[in-house]
């Protein structure tokens, strides 16, 4: 299994495309895995939705339909009917990709993230298990810090108390 690294983890390598697939980052495509369905009229509108795109991305009677009353209210609601982008990072994961408020639709599919997909953009190793109901595995993944993040705190925390040491000797 090849692990990317944080070093690596440019804007470049950052799009699903090089995430979801072989390439640089991993040697075989993300496993096909259990995830959230939409309901049909749902998936109907989110087929209308642009790589990147949201809801103010659909023509002005369907924004009306999908938001109801809060098409009226104030702030952007840029989270609602969206649509990640191939060449783009990721907008940060959520707990429930399905969820109306929350929503992050496949960039080429027109469905939600599947849980293996999910883990691998959060870069969770391929082979790392989550268990529970697919809401808790989702939950999981988007309750964590991306684990090549993480990394890279870890290993820089570690590198500024051997510099204090060296300073304090």
């Amino acid at each position: 299994m090849q692990r990317a690294h944080a070093s690596r983890l440019d804007k470049e390598h950052c799009g699903r495309g090089q995430i979801l697939e072989s390439g640089d980052l991993y040697e075989t495509d993300v496993e096909k895995s259990n995830g959230q369905k939409y309901p049909k009229r749902k998936s109907q509108i989110l087929a209308k939705v642009p790589q990147g795109g949201y809801w103010r991305d659909l023509p002005l009677k369907i924004q009306k339909e999908y938001m109801m009353k809060s098409f009226y209210l104030g702030g952007g609601k840029t989270g609602m009917a969206r649509r990640l982008s191939i060449d783009e990072p990721s907008l940060t994961l959520t707990c429930a990709p399905a969820q109306k408020q929350t929503e992050r639709c496949h960039p080429l599919e027109t469905r939600p993230l599947e849980v293996r997909e999910y883990a691998r953009i959060q870069t969770f190793p391929d082979d790392w298990q989550f268990s529970g109901p697919l809401t808790a595995q989702y939950k999981q993944i988007g309750n964590a810090v991306p684990v090549n993040l993480a990394d890279a705190i870890g290993r820089s925390i570690v590198r500024l108390l051997n510099d204090i040491e060296k300073i304090e000797k």
